[in-house]
């Protein structure tokens, strides 16, 4: 999971440097809220309907995906996390808005594309 989490962090830091410079400055790992999302395909922290989205898409694309809509929540909420410290992330991170607007967090994973450098999701 460790490789994962590496992955994870170049992508982010690329995508949306900001809130990564400032989750970096509250010590905000990703395991603290990745390994929930991931490992419960987000059944735990999405609506019913909009986890059942994401799991077709996961279906058609893999792992990659998950990944993917992990950057599009934070892109939706990176305005509301930039002002949070280290608990009030945490505590959002782990227990979303119940009212998460579908199309905008799809846009937002759409935006969001798996290259660092040339290299793919895969291969970082």
């Amino acid at each position: 999971m460790l490789t994962y989490f590496s992955a994870f962090e170049v992508f982010f830091e690329e995508h949306l440097p900001k809130l990564f410079a400032h989750f970096k400055k509250n010590n905000l790992t990703p395991d603290i809220y990745l390994i929930d999302w991931i490992f419960t395909l987000y059944s735990k922290s999405l609506p019913l309907d909009l986890a059942c989205r994401v799991w077709d898409v996961f279906c058609r694309d893999g792992e990659e995906f998950l990944f993917r809509t992990a950057m599009g929540l934070l892109r939706l909420y990176q305005d509301v996390l930039t002002c949070m410290d280290f608990i009030h992330m945490a505590q959002f991170l782990t227990r979303l808005p119940d009212l998460i607007p579908p199309e905008q967090l799809f846009q937002h994973i759409a935006s969001i594309h798996m290259t660092s450098r040339n290299r793919k999701w895969a291969q970082v």
